[in-house]
């Protein structure tokens, strides 16, 4: 397995998939989100394995600007300049994504 989280700092649903991997000793990588971002390559992979809607974090501030947005494309990409507005964590494991606290889905992938 080969798993990233990419998260925020203050997002309690990251601080728990991340204890989630630890207690099963499963080694991940994370990524601050607001710090490092995600990359094209990365956002496209995870957009694949989950959809553009369930990246949109709802809660976030400024997410008002994308609903208004009439363009897949044109969505992507304000979410890639602004990637605070992308749901955390996404924990990625190659092409199989969750956006979310999953535990159910990553016990499939042991």
């Amino acid at each position: 397995m080969n798993i990233q989280i990419f998260g925020k700092s203050k997002s309690f649903d990251t601080k728990k998939a991340e204890r989630w991997f630890k207690e099963r000793r499963i080694k991940f990588q994370s990524v601050d989100i607001i710090k490092y971002g995600m990359s094209r390559g990365e956002f496209d992979s995870v957009r694949r394995a989950v959809g553009l809607d369930a990246l949109i974090d709802e809660k976030a501030k400024g997410v008002e600007n994308i609903r208004y947005l009439a363009y897949e494309e044109d969505k992507i990409q304000h979410l890639l300049e602004d990637q605070s507005l992308i749901a955390a964590p996404v924990v990625r494991n190659g092409k199989q994504a969750t956006v979310g606290y999953c535990p159910e889905i990553w016990e499939k992938w042991e």
